[in-house]
């Protein structure tokens, strides 16, 4: 199947202020990442606060221009920032926000925000505005006696849904969900979740789930990528990941997740924090936290290699064993 997104080798690098007559630190934000996407497939990004995940995010809308690498939308280079060429394709991918009530702007009613990307784009006449707001809005389980309302006069779960409303009014081929329901309750989560799924099933969308809730992302996602401070450490189906994952620090994530049944001795505590990506370790990044370090750790770093079909990883312990490590 040809990919609808790639990435290709995306590198993002950061330049840190230290004073006035220092040099300033270079901290790789993404570090050499490599990642397609299907028409109507969704990936996982998960990893912890810092590992690059919403940096990654940006990059593949364009938002945040790589350093180096590349990244391709339907078979061509994504065009530079603020250009027109940007501006258009920016109509086929959008991106739902982590924080609903920062994203929307408090002073415009909600139907005057879902119409919004409609009038930039140019996709629609003030009269058919109206009524593609009243479609979007059923869509995404909103009332039609809300479109009046301004944000905070909605719930949190409400103006979730409003955003992803905004974001389907151009009919995207690609929607890139940034922590889309972190700041939501568990229940709603999971409406929103639903919402997401049966939008994406409806409409063919592929889309990029970042998030650290790996409850969520195992219910939601068809491939999971799991970063480490900038790079990719291990990449399978979601179902793989759950139930057979290889790298370290992956057998950390999933065993943090509650699994009915499944004592509490079994989850993997990992020591210490990640490191500074101003001073990344030699040698694998992970090796620092790791309970199975090698000493070739400590001095190199791994590469992602094959695992089995369809599951790569990057771990020396994985390369020198002659089969799979079994979870």
């Amino acid at each position: 199947m040809t990919a609808l997104l790639e990435a290709r080798d995306l590198v993002r690098v950061y330049e840190i202020s230290r004073g006035l007559w220092k040099k300033p630190t270079l901290v790789r934000a993404v570090d050499r990442v490599s990642l397609s996407l299907s028409a109507g497939e969704t990936l996982g990004v998960v990893g912890e606060s810092g590992s690059g995940k919403s940096t990654l995010g940006r990059m593949l809308l364009g938002i945040d221009p790589a350093t180096e690498g590349q990244v391709v939308f339907d078979g061509q280079p994504m065009p530079a920032m603020g250009t027109t060429e940007w501006r258009r394709l920016r109509a086929q991918m959008q991106l739902v926000f982590q924080d609903p009530l920062a994203a929307l702007d408090r002073r415009l009613s909600i139907a005057e925000q879902i119409g919004e990307p409609l009038v930039i784009h140019g996709l629609a006449t003030k009269s058919e505005v109206k009524e593609r707001v009243a479609e979007l809005m059923s869509a995404v389980g909103l009332r039609s006696d809300q479109a009046g309302r301004y944000p905070h006069e909605l719930s949190g779960g409400q103006r979730q849904r409003v955003i992803i409303a905004r974001a389907l009014a151009t009919e995207p081929r690609l929607l890139v969900c940034d922590e889309p329901v972190s700041a939501l309750d568990v229940s709603i989560q999971a409406q929103v979740v639903n919402l997401l799924r049966d939008l994406q099933e409806k409409h063919g969308i592929a889309m990029v789930f970042i998030s650290h809730d790996l409850k969520v992302v195992r219910n939601i996602t068809d491939r999971v990528a799991v970063m480490y401070l900038g790079r990719i450490v291990e990449e399978a189906s979601s179902d793989v990941i759950f139930t057979h994952p290889q790298h370290p620090y992956t057998r950390a994530l999933v065993s943090s997740v509650p699994v009915p049944g499944r004592k509490l001795e079994a989850r993997i505590i990992l020591q210490g924090e990640p490191p500074n990506p101003a001073r990344r370790p030699a040698g694998c990044a992970f090796h620092p936290r790791c309970p199975v370090v090698l000493p070739s750790c400590r001095t190199s770093a791994p590469k992602l290699g094959a695992v089995g079909t369809g599951h790569i990883a990057a771990c020396h312990l994985i390369a020198q064993s002659d089969a799979p490590l079994v979870a």
